[in-house]
């Protein structure tokens, strides 16, 4: 490290530590947690300000990765402490084996089936094989050392503090971890696209044996089954960001909101910080548990956010096996063996389950990729998954790499250097004006050319419906191909990503590419990438209609973009309401029958669906009631039959449109939904906030924001319990949410907000503080710059070191 940095670290900290000694009382600049470092060993300065929000400051690498992890499982050790007990493959052990994961490591059912993969991951010394390949197709040296550091903060911290959550208090499966178990969990959330989704189905898969013959789905429903699962609206994972260029802004720098939809419990939560190296890294933002850089973020020249990517992140090989032995696989007509690895798994009460996992040349042999897509291993034929992202641990790089970023073109080099990417567009805007956006995702190289000629009969039914390949497994030749700029074999290179810079806006709202900017529509992709000319979601289609109105409109601020985050305006409404309503008081009697076949007096609900604000705000009156005829009517009423006006990929923005009133289910979905809120007790024009809720230390706090069908920015998906009155707790949803933008001091303007709070912790201080902003639509003014982090009313410094 330069003297000149070393100079300036100790000039900063000590002017951190002399302004916090003069300002506050002894006991709060020199309690039981204000460390000092002695003997040696890796030391950092941690500024905590208001909400809990760490701002951590370090001489080096792995002294930063020492801070975060001290302050990490300050914040959260029980919930990363789990899931270090699944990536070490020990649940079953001290869960039990037929309990349920939390999911947010894979999506396994059972910790057997978890643990059988991990323990194998671990057995297989995958993670120290990929250690060994140098950058960039390995891990960086930077990297490296923040994982370090980061085991080595946590074990402090549980070395020097007691811990008083009741989720893992006294409990012996906290334990100290090594930088392997940190590379794990980086392993672990880049397979989570891939093998990640068919952890069962390779734990599970074992040779047939005759005594029964398996049901082998056809074609179309293997598609369907592909298309559900694959398809990236969901109510656990998603996100909306968007960028604006310097000319749409007031004054000419550019601007980023990033919305990103994340679970709101277990480990695949954000955590908020900022990260320094005085004269070599200075970021702030939200960073995934357990990942040693910043996962979202802005530093003083640039801003990203990232949302997930219509890009299928494994493809599957079919295998035409050996009649005399369904463990050898043919290719190019000669014989190749599976190879097999034994895995034990200790399990609670004593005792051990052990399984046999079976691959190919194309990876792991499995009989299922989730609960739909079932593909039985049969006498003569079998399944492999490819996930090139096994053997990719670049994900934490690609994050160091934006960090470090000065402008959109960084954030571009970055891209190219890491392809690190496993699941995510990229969306990002820079001090200078420029905006930016590419799909710079880790995809086998599927090409259509490669699908057209390679594609097994399941192949041809799930390739065009939703991008997952079925490629004949008995041919060389039908393995993915390689590009010349790609870092590793068999994905595709920089070159070929969906890319779009210096539009006016660029918007992603987990569509494809194609509608990145409307006015200029992205093609030219393959489609594993994602569709081009299709139905977009309500979501795509409510924010394209805001931001490009915003784009033209032009005098662009931050404001604009805290006004548009909380907007909570329903396209689905905008579209719908309406008519619903005047056909509501068109009904005779007021009454609609019921999928029960009883008449239901709907006739109140007519002028509350008319009155309704077309807004899921707090206190939106009748929001509740079109959710619950919404969710209702869209899972009843096919698509083609729901819309009286059709999809055009000339007009996708305002296609299909007019709610087709007539058609059977639509009374139905509103009697059912009447007979629903008057048997819970609720009345059908009850503020939304009263019935949508979360619930902490036994204060009910008020959550705006609505679900994936309504098509709202701010995302909600609450969990219905009827007997509790309501929408009683919040699964998934907006997450870490940043507005940002430039004025030219020096120091970012940004507003940002952690809905769920910092801490899992129901003692902490910072257990829903932040929650119960975001229920007011309030935003935490970030503290980026030195002079407005010492200014904090609520300052305390901590300096955390090794104990030797």
């Amino acid at each position: 490290m330069p003297l000149r940095n070393r100079l300036r670290l100790l000039a900063i900290s000590g002017l951190a530590l002399f302004t916090v000694s003069a300002s506050l009382p002894p006991a709060a600049a020199d309690g039981p947690r204000s460390h000092h470092p002695s003997g040696g060993g890796l030391s950092a300065t941690i500024r905590y300000t208001e909400y809990g929000i760490p701002h951590i400051l370090a001489k080096d690498y792995a002294s930063l990765g020492f801070g975060n992890g001290w302050a990490q499982a300050a914040d959260q050790v029980c919930t990363l402490a789990d899931g270090f007990v699944t990536l070490r493959g020990e649940r079953s052990r001290y869960f039990g084996p037929d309990a349920a994961p939390d999911g947010s490591l894979s999506s396994a059912t059972k910790n057997l089936s978890s643990d059988l993969y991990f323990r194998s991951v671990r057995e297989s010394h995958t993670l120290e094989k990929l250690l060994k390949t140098p950058a960039p197709a390995g891990q960086s040296h930077d990297v490296r050392e923040l994982e370090r550091g980061w085991a080595a903060g946590y074990n402090a911290w549980l070395a020097q503090n007691r811990i008083d959550d009741p989720a893992c208090r006294g409990a012996d499966w906290v334990r100290p971890v090594t930088a392997l178990d940190v590379v794990a969990r980086v392993y672990a959330l880049s397979v989570l696209g891939g093998q990640g989704r068919g952890i069962d189905g390779i734990t599970g898969a074992q040779p047939p044996t005759g005594a029964e013959v398996p049901e082998v789905p056809s074609p179309g429903d293997a598609a369907e089954a592909a298309r559900r699962l694959l398809s990236t609206q969901n109510a656990d994972m998603g996100s909306n960001a968007v960028a604006f260029r310097g000319d749409t802004t007031a004054n000419g720098r550019g601007l980023l909101l990033g919305n990103p939809h994340y679970p709101w419990q277990g480990g695949r939560r954000f955590w908020q910080s900022q990260q320094t190296i005085p004269g070599e890294l200075n970021v702030s933002g939200g960073s995934l548990l357990g990942a040693p850089t910043m996962s979202i973020g802005h530093n003083a020249n640039i801003a990203w956010s990232h949302t997930v990517a219509t890009g299928v992140p494994l493809n599957l090989h079919q295998l035409t096996l050996d009649p005399a032995d369904p463990t050898v696989y043919l290719v190019d007509g000669r014989p190749e063996r599976m190879t097999k690895r034994t895995v034990s798994v200790p399990v609670k009460g004593g005792g051990a389950v052990t399984r046999t996992q079976w691959s190919t040349r194309y990876g792991p042999v499995f009989t299922s990729l989730g609960a739909g897509l079932s593909l039985p291993w049969t006498a003569t034929t079998a399944y492999a998954l490819n996930d090139p992202n096994s053997v990719n641990l670049r994900f934490a790089d690609a994050g160091l790499g934006f960090s470090r970023a000065r402008s959109t073109s960084d954030i571009a080099a970055a891209l190219r250097r890491t392809q690190g990417l496993p699941w995510v567009n990229t969306i990002a805007a820079d001090s200078s004006g420029h905006s930016f956006f590419s799909q710079s995702q880790v995809l086998p190289r599927i090409t259509d050319e490669l699908a057209e000629r390679c594609s097994t009969a399941l192949g041809r039914a799930t390739y065009p419906s939703s991008g997952l390949a079925v490629l004949d497994g008995s041919r060389s030749g039908c393995a993915p191909g390689s590009d010349r700029d790609a870092v590793q074999p068999g994905i595709f290179g920089p070159s070929r990503m969906p890319t779009v810079k210096d539009a006016p806006y660029v918007e992603n709202s987990n569509d494809s590419a194609w509608l990145t900017n409307a006015a200029a529509p992205l093609t030219g992709y393959e489609r594993v990438f994602g569709t081009v000319g299709t139905q977009r979601s309500m979501r795509t289609r409510g924010a394209i209609e805001d931001v490009s109105a915003m784009a033209a409109r032009g005098r662009l601020t931050v404001a604009d973009l805290q006004r548009q985050q909380f907007a909570n305006r329903a396209p689905a409404g905008d579209l719908t309401a309406g008519d619903l309503a005047a056909a509501c008081a068109a009904l005779p009697g007021g009454s609609a029958v019921g999928s029960d076949g009883g008449a239901v007096d709907v006739s109140a609900a007519c002028d509350v669906l008319r009155r309704w604000d077309r807004k899921v705000d707090t206190g939106s009156r009748g929001a509740l009631l079109f959710d619950r005829f919404w969710r209702r009517a869209t899972a009843a009423v096919a698509e083609a039959e729901l819309w009286k006006v059709p999809f055009s990929p000339a007009d996708p923005v305002r296609t299909p449109n007019t709610l087709n009133t007539s058609a059977p289910g639509v009374a139905t979905a509103l009697a059912d939904t009447v007979a629903e809120l008057r048997a819970a007790g609720i009345a059908l024009d009850a503020p939304l906030g009263r019935h949508q809720w979360v619930e902490r230390n036994g204060k009910r706090i008020p959550i705006g924001g609505g679900t994936e069908s309504l098509g709202i920015w701010n995302k909600t998906e609450p969990l219905w319990d009827a007997a509790a009155g309501g929408y009683r707790e919040v699964p998934a949803g907006s997450s870490y949410i940043q507005a940002v933008g430039w004025n030219g001091s020096g120091c970012p303007v940004a507003r940002t907000l952690l809905t769920y709070s910092q801490s899992s912790d129901p003692g902490s201080a910072h257990y829903s503080d932040q929650t119960e902003l975001y229920s007011a639509e309030r935003w935490v003014t970030s503290r980026f710059c030195e002079r407005d982090i010492l200014r904090s009313p609520a300052l305390r410094v901590v300096r955390v070191h090794q104990r030797r």
